[in-house]
């Protein structure tokens, strides 16, 4: 498998986290780089209307989506952390799918911060699943404890 990355995509959801810790760990036991990947595009409202304001608009997600990864990193990893980190303009689904190319791995969260209560498997981790290029892990959620 050589040097290729363990990629995982993160939204910062509490699943994309454990993830993270779980790409992390698996990376290191085959010694391979960890890229991280954050997919954000700006909302279907904006709809191809590329005014002044729209740019500044698309410009402070990508801040916003630049922001939330080293949050989630420092939180799943702690300060300092090695990882190669990339943010990416375009739907998760099919940034995590193009990252899968060069990967030996992709994992990802069962639900993201689009996720519907109830549904076993997140429409990212679906597509992922079906169309990726190299094996793919998809973590459970984690449910709280019951009492």
């Amino acid at each position: 498998m050589g040097n290729q990355p363990v990629v995982v995509g993160v939204d910062g959801s509490p699943d994309s986290v454990r993830a993270l810790r779980w790409a992390h760990r698996y990376a290191e036991l085959v010694d391979a780089p960890v890229r991280v990947v954050t997919a954000y595009a700006p909302p279907a409202s904006y709809g191809g209307i590329y005014a002044m304001g729209a740019l500044t608009d698309s410009d402070k997600i990508a801040e916003d989506a630049r922001q939330m990864l080293t949050r989630a990193v420092d939180e799943a990893l702690g300060d300092g952390a090695s990882v190669m980190a990339h943010i990416e303009h375009g739907h998760p689904s099919k940034v995590l799918v193009e990252a899968s190319h060069d990967a030996q791995a992709l994992v990802i969260g069962t639900r993201g911060h689009g996720g519907f209560v109830g549904m076993v498997l997140g429409s990212v981790s679906q597509y992922c699943v079906a169309r990726a290029t190299c094996p793919v892990v998809v973590l459970p959620h984690e449910r709280p404890e019951q009492p």
